[in-house]
């Protein structure tokens, strides 16, 4: 399916932010890095695709607002668009020299999720997805979730809290409860990818707590227009808001939830 303007000026951005992070990548021994929190680093190659990304968003659409990870919350004279970026998901994956990693973008319209591009340098694969126009892996493929219905068939990937964070009791409570049930368990170190993935019907199901806007956004339209569900692990429809997210087909999606919402 052809891409729409909005789509190509999205891709631009992923692609050329994905460049600079390539050629960074390459040299990840020479970055330098600084501490931003326990096990959560910013480096040079971060800030210079976040940079990237919004002077091409901002050229395009001049105008629109932003949510960066680095950058904050960036208003903008139109009041009715946002984009959401996070320019390095999987930063500690990028600076051990693990090739799974990706430039994640979204686009709130009127505060609803309308657009979303999630991209891997390393391996070159591009997800994108628009509201009501399906998802794509490298705009020829389109996606699907997964359509196994059982959670004894089903691989299910996850998010470890690091050392830092809170929650380490209850999700060993919750690792322990969903691996007894499972055909296993998966923990890659890239929110935006694990919901990627999903939308590609690689893994089954996802769950994670504590994350950011910007690890959710691009993987949220991923997912729905893939034919999948996303929630909070409570069942609402708050994962953007609350950071909490379970995702999968609507199967997978609602075994997993009685599971997780204690």
């Amino acid at each position: 399916m052809p891409a729409s303007a909005l789509m190509n000026v999205m891709i631009a951005a992923a692609r050329k932010a994905g460049r600079s992070l390539a050629r960074d990548f390459g040299e990840v021994e020479q970055l330098q890095v600084s501490v931003k929190g326990p096990a959560n680093f910013v480096s040079a190659a971060d800030l210079r695709a976040e940079e990237v990304i919004f002077k091409e968003l901002s050229k395009a659409r001049p105008g629109y607002g932003f949510l960066m990870e680095e950058r904050g919350e960036i208003e903008g004279v139109d009041k009715t668009h946002r984009w959401i970026v996070d320019p390095l998901d999987g930063t500690t994956n990028f600076l051990h020299g693990i090739p799974h990693f990706a430039i994640s973008i979204g686009l709130e319209r009127d505060g609803v999720l309308v657009a979303g591009v999630i991209y891997n340098p390393a391996t070159d694969e591009l997800f994108t997805a628009e509201k009501g126009k399906g998802a794509y892996l490298n705009d020829k493929r389109r996606l699907r979730v997964a359509a196994r219905r059982t959670l004894a068939d089903a691989v299910v990937v996850t998010g470890i809290p690091h050392r830092g964070r809170p929650g380490h009791p209850r999700f060993l409570d919750e690792m322990k409860t969903v691996m007894m049930e499972v055909a296993g368990l998966r923990r890659s170190g890239s929110a935006a990818l694990d919901l990627a993935y999903i939308a590609a019907g690689r893994y089954d199901g996802y769950w994670e707590r504590g994350l950011k806007p910007w690890d959710l956004a691009a993987g949220i339209v991923l997912v729905r227009e893939a034919g999948g569900l996303v929630t909070d692990p409570d069942g609402s429809d708050k994962a953007l808001e609350s950071g909490n997210v379970l995702a999968g087909n609507n199967y997978i999606t609602k075994a997993l939830q009685p599971l997780l919402a204690h």
